[in-house]
């Protein structure tokens, strides 16, 4: 994600910030399944997983394989309705479990093909099938509600869920906007796969993750269904509707397509060559890219002043610059392959993409990245930038806060400088080949650092990434 920062440097530009299938054969990702006990009694399964900034998001006691969201948006009102079917995996034997869902009225809800009590309270959606589940058990959960999905403000003021725009609508989740428009388990530990079809009045598009595997319009209404192949928490899943075009035109070499919004055409013709170019670069620096496809949204929304990071097509409000271009690719590595295991570690989200913005203007013409740490460390001390440590911001306001995107990129500069660049760009490589499609914390990124190097690297993360003042 681009946020604006409240930061300035005089020579640099600051980028404003930020955005579905587990197939066959990917190794397994999201919440960690405790061994089943044959004999454990049934028990409600827990709302929230505990994270540190987000403790009520999430659900415990399965964890989520599969969606299958069915979708018609009428934009005269900004109504939905909405079907999902959900693939599970029980960790215990579960009486009952919960989903996220903000909003959206519920009007029937099967576990198993049988009928299933609900119960709402707040954003949690509580399900009791007719019988227990037993453990370490796959159910089918289908759920289906309607109503005019909502946009959600989080800690920090700025807004997701679903998002009007002048032509129809975007939806975005970071952190926990996805629940404004499907129930999940919505938590970032919890990675699964989408196959995802919207039907919009003929003449607009929907844009969503992945691939579009089918589009048919029929009396007057298209469908259009995406699918994308590999493992996406829910905060990355995205659909934009509106009057989009869509260019499949394949730059570099992975395949790619880039949606742009009639309002932005004009602006946006150099992005799909630009889309491939950096995606092709990333590949070299970083590792094979991680998804079948890339690519990017361009759409129409005034109101939205950031971009995110959404799995395989960022979504930017209009036609992005250079940097704020290759700050969104990157995540497509830091952030959607290889993800945070708790919300506390959104730096090795986005101090890593901030420090490849920083390798792109090094490798392209631009200030080195010793360069771009000297402009952020001559900041003074009472600077945002030094608040607090990146890998403890201190609460959920603080979650893209100034220290996660620069001091996080001037700690992974620092880890640079102390082990050389061969050291530092293995570890980049194989930290991205290692945690594909996983999660992470920050402790198996400075294991992973001291083990590729063999040095001990103690003082410099204690300083650089959890120590409060300005080092």
């Amino acid at each position: 994600m681009l946020r604006r920062s409240s930061l300035w440097a005089p020579s640099r530009t600051l980028p404003c910030a930020l955005l579905l299938i587990v197939c066959a054969g990917c190794a397994p990702t999201g919440t960690a399944v405790r061994p089943a006990d044959p004999n454990e009694p049934a028990t409600a399964g827990v709302k929230g997983v505990g994270d540190p900034l987000f403790p009520a998001m999430g659900n415990g006691g399965y964890d989520v394989e599969h969606y299958g969201l069915s979708l018609a948006y009428e934009p005269k009102d900004n109504s939905l309705i909405g079907t999902a079917e959900i693939r599970a995996r029980t960790d215990r034997a579960l009486s009952s479990f919960s989903l996220d869902l903000h909003g959206l009225q519920v009007e029937a809800a099967t576990v198993d093909g049988d009928p299933a009590t609900v119960a709402r309270r707040g954003d949690e959606l509580r399900l009791t099938p007719a019988k227990n589940l037993t453990a370490d058990t796959t159910f089918t959960a289908v759920i289906t509600y309607r109503g005019v999905p909502q946009t959600v403000v989080d800690p920090d003021g700025s807004k997701e869920g679903w998002l009007k725009t002048p032509d129809g609508a975007v939806a975005l989740g970071e952190p926990n906007g996805s629940m404004a428009w499907f129930p999940g388990n919505h938590h970032p530990s919890d990675k699964a796969a989408y196959d995802l079809s919207v039907s919009v009045p003929e003449g607009l598009t929907a844009v969503s993750n992945g691939e579009l595997s089918k589009q048919e319009t029929v009396n007057g209404r298209t469908v259009f269904t995406w699918r994308t192949a590999e493992p996406m928490a829910s905060y990355l899943a995205t659909v934009a509707i509106g009057s989009f075009t869509l260019d499949r035109t394949a730059a570099g070499k992975v395949p790619q397509t880039v949606a742009v919004n009639a309002t932005q055409a004009g602006r946006a013709k150099q992005i799909p060559a630009r889309v491939g170019t950096m995606t092709d670069w990333g590949t070299r620096l970083f590792g094979p890219y991680p998804f079948s496809s890339t690519g990017a949204t361009i759409g129409s929304g005034p109101s939205i002043d950031y971009a995110l990071e959404t799995q395989t097509r960022p979504y930017f409000n209009h036609a992005p610059d250079e940097i704020s271009l290759v700050h969104e690719i990157a995540h497509q590595w830091f952030g959607d392959s290889v993800t945070p295991r708790s919300w506390q570690d959104m730096w090795l989200n986005e101090g890593f993409a901030t420090y490849a913005e920083w390798l792109w203007e090094e490798q392209h013409g631009g200030p080195t990245t010793a360069d771009a740490f000297d402009e952020y460390y001559a900041l003074d001390k009472d600077e945002d930038l030094w608040s607090f440590p990146p890998a403890k911001p201190p609460s959920a306001e603080d979650v893209s806060g100034d220290p996660v995107y620069y001091r996080g990129a001037m700690a992974l500069q620092r880890l640079r400088e102390t082990v050389g660049d061969t050291a530092f760009f293995t570890v980049l490589r194989t930290w991205t080949t290692d945690h594909r499609h996983g999660n992470v914390r920050t402790s198996d990124f400075t294991a992973l650092c001291a083990k590729v190097t063999g040095k001990d690297l103690t003082a410099l993360f204690k300083k650089w990434l959890y120590s409060s003042g300005k080092p």
